[in-house]
């Protein structure tokens, strides 16, 4: 099994949730840890916010990464471990560096709301 680290936006996390699955092409955009230390996930993590920051297309908005333990695509949503994200949306050109929230992923619909 593999963790990867996926670039999402709020909209992609919605429907992602509602599906109850993360779609394979999503999968293949994600991110691994180039190992398994605290580091390299950290790592991972913040490269797939960066990619996240793209998908906002240099809109207001917040950063989304869906972890993801699984060998297969799409995931089923129980394959989901974790969700990190901005608390609130940041303006565009904002600290690239800043950590993200961690959720749960049965606080995700508080996160959506």
């Amino acid at each position: 099994m593999t963790r990867v680290y996926v670039p999402a936006t709020v909209a992609s996390l919605a429907r992602w949730h509602a599906e109850g699955l993360v779609p394979g092409d999503a999968l293949a955009e994600g991110f691994e840890a180039p190992d398994e230390t605290e580091e390299g996930e950290y790592a991972a993590l913040m490269s797939a916010a960066d990619a996240s920051t793209e998908l906002l297309g240099g809109a207001p908005g917040r950063r989304v990464v869906v972890v993801v333990d699984s060998g297969y695509a799409p995931a089923d949503w129980s394959d989901v471990v974790a969700v990190h994200a901005d608390p609130v949306d940041r303006a565009p050109g904002a600290d690239p560096d800043e950590d993200l929230g961690w959720f749960a992923t049965q606080e995700v619909p508080d996160l959506l709301r």
